[in-house]
């Protein structure tokens, strides 16, 4: 495996985890909260990221590259509210995304075309992310600070991201 790209993937490792670690923290915080919707969102969300980071993980592996686990900064774990715990959500997604871009990028330099083709999954898995949490976003930004309406943004979220999702 060309180094420059081990490096690549190995930071890629490191996103994902990051941003599954921070995920949890957003559910636990949302759980704490009485946010029992959010909360299981963000906690499916955490174990997607893992599953992405696992996928790079045994990638790499498989083509004698050499995985390193990487140490995680603490993540953020209170927020003002809502709207800031899914700001933080939309500009995570957003620095994964481009990450991923950069490793595309690289690829195609290098011409790496294995690592690109396997990369593709995850242009794909982040183009609904972002969008995803862009709705959220934007359905908050509609509810403004209406408890009301977080209450039923917190019982309906599920079905609003597999709405989403089914797109």
């Amino acid at each position: 495996m060309n180094a420059t790209i081990e490096e690549l993937l190995n930071n890629q490792i490191k996103y994902e985890a990051t941003a599954s670690m921070q995920y949890l923290a957003m559910a636990s915080w949302a759980d704490a909260k009485g946010y029992n919707g959010v909360a299981d969102f963000f906690y499916s969300q955490s174990e997607e990221e893992r599953v992405h980071m696992t996928k790079l993980v045994k990638f790499v592996n498989e083509r004698s590259g050499n995985v390193e686990i990487p140490e995680l900064e603490k993540p953020k774990a209170t927020y003002k509210g809502l709207n800031e715990l899914f700001e933080k959500f939309l500009e995570s997604e957003m620095f994964v995304t481009e990450q991923i871009n950069h490793v595309i990028y690289k690829c195609l330099e290098l011409k790496d075309y294995n690592v690109h083709n396997f990369m593709q999954w995850y242009v794909t898995e982040q183009l609904e992310e972002e969008a995803m949490a862009r709705t959220l976003l934007d359905k908050l930004n509609i509810i403004g600070s209406d408890k009301s309406g977080h209450y039923l943004f917190d019982r309906d979220i599920n079905a609003i991201a597999a709405a989403h999702d089914s797109k």
